[in-house]
């Protein structure tokens, strides 16, 4: 979460003034067990997935599904890509289907000059 010593300590301060030093104590017990009974909702829906999945639980790679790993214009970023790169291949195959044919329907050179290539000997 980015919380630093020194972000903690501006929170503890702040927290002294609007809370004052009798209740403070109070709520600082009462902010310990809610990370406490959180931790222990976490591990137990863990548990029951576990359970659930059975063998599989441990064949996931769990740090592809972060959601913090996802930025939306690199998503999208590849989503445009991606449709670029479907259409240049799409371009390459039709290319390569046309230039397969005309080397197919390349006429016989001795049925006369069409479709021989005549090259200059004297030229430099």
């Amino acid at each position: 979460m980015g919380l630093t010593i020194d972000k903690i300590l501006v929170i503890l301060v702040i927290a002294m003034f609007v809370l004052g030093p009798q209740r403070l104590p109070i709520y600082a017990k009462k902010f310990g067990e809610l990370v406490r009974s959180v931790k222990r909702m976490a591990d137990g829906a863990k548990d029951r997935l576990r359970d659930e999945m059975g063998p599989e639980f441990d064949d996931v790679d769990w740090r592809q599904l972060d959601p913090r790993q996802y930025d939306p214009r690199r998503i999208i970023r590849d989503a445009l890509l991606e449709d670029e790169r479907e259409a240049r291949d799409k371009s390459r195959r039709s290319d390569m289907a046309d230039a397969e044919a005309r080397r197919r329907i390349r006429p016989d050179p001795e049925e006369g000059s069409a479709g021989t290539l005549h090259f200059d000997e004297e030229a430099t």
